[in-house]
């Protein structure tokens, strides 16, 4: 049996609708009804209704050690989706009980059990740091724990280690490193927030990178590695590393030409770095008074600046992988909104 944590996220909803067209018996773990009903009505846009009601939905979470054991009864295969992602300082121990902990727990019953392979969803902010003269980062890229991070990305980090500790321990393990991933269904969260706030008229850009996926390649990947006999690795998943500005207009671009936004126009102004940082100090001022949550950290001020590239050329080598084209791709998920 094949068991998928965090089944009602944006990876674990188009894995489940991959897996779903396989013979082998399916498990998905929960933790709310409201967000499974919201997942069931997307198999259902999907015609995929009856695959749906085969899959073993299982209420449980990864800190809740008897669930989750009661979850991993008969199960081989384990694909670790199930993650707390924010940027705000003050969710610094969710990030850790969540990624941490939770992956450890994770790791552990897979240890005690009948599980023979892990794939680990991670992301690209666990890679190691570039240098001045080097911003290109590839899965060897050494990590200096002096630089600016988010909790986010220490979490990750933390959650990858707990991930070796039981591939040293006679697990086999795989992890994937993906950029920003794209896809359908989640029009309120994630990346489609940048899809949100161009079509409400922002105006602001900077020229800083970032990576970006379509999740269907981020589950493509996944599953080849799963039925290989690839162990210990870690892979890159990033389709293409694009400017804030780039993708800000390729956006907007869509979604002037889509019948339901067409007077949407491209961000005009160019923020710079002194400027956000400037705004980052009057909103830590605003945070505080009215018990707001913070997005203009140093972490994510700097990730908004940052000019890293990642080098994908280890996934496309082990598994003969193709990245689809994200021009392409963006334009036909902002038709499908």
């Amino acid at each position: 049996m094949i068991l998928v944590t965090g089944g009602t996220g944006l990876v674990g909803f188009h894995l489940l609708l991959q897996l779903s067209l396989e013979k082998e018996a399916i498990r998905a773990i929960y933790r709310s009804e409201k967000k499974l009903q919201h997942v069931k009505n997307l198999f259902q846009k999907e015609n995929k209704l009856a695959e749906f009601e085969k899959i073993d939905w299982v209420q449980a979470d990864i800190l809740d050690i008897p669930a989750l054991e009661t979850a991993f009864t008969d199960v081989s295969y384990v694909y670790h989706c199930a993650a707390k992602v924010s940027f705000d300082p003050k969710d610094e121990d969710k990030l850790y009980q969540n990624n941490i902990v939770g992956t450890a727990n994770v790791v552990n019953i897979s240890l005690s059990t009948t599980v023979k392979k892990l794939c680990y969803v991670s992301s690209i902010s666990a890679l190691g740091n570039g240098t001045e003269h080097n911003l290109i980062l590839n899965e060897e890229t050494e990590r200096n724990n002096e630089a600016v991070r988010s909790d986010y990305s220490i979490s990750k980090f933390g959650a990858e280690m707990e991930v070796w500790r039981g591939f040293q321990e006679g697990l086999d393990v795989v992890i994937v490193n993906p950029g920003v991933i794209f896809g359908n269904g989640f029009p309120k969260e994630g990346s489609s927030l940048f899809i949100q706030n161009i079509k409400e008229g922002q105006s602001f850009y900077t020229l800083g990178k970032l990576g970006i996926v379509a999740v269907e390649d981020v589950v493509k990947a996944m599953t080849t590695l799963m039925k290989s006999t690839i162990s210990g690795e870690r892979f890159i998943l990033v389709a293409e590393d694009v400017t804030y500005k780039e993708l800000f207009d390729r956006i907007a671009d869509c979604l002037a030409s889509s019948a339901s936004a067409t007077k949407v126009k491209k961000p005009k102004y160019l923020v710079k770095k002194w400027q956000t940082q400037t705004a980052s100090v009057l909103e830590f001022v605003f945070a505080k008074l009215f018990f707001r949550k913070r997005m203009l950290t140093k972490s994510t001020i700097n990730s908004l600046y940052n000019l890293e590239i990642h080098d994908t050329s280890k996934i496309k080598k082990t598994i003969d992988f193709e990245f689809l084209d994200m021009k392409v791709y963006l334009k036909e998920l902002i038709e499908k909104r």
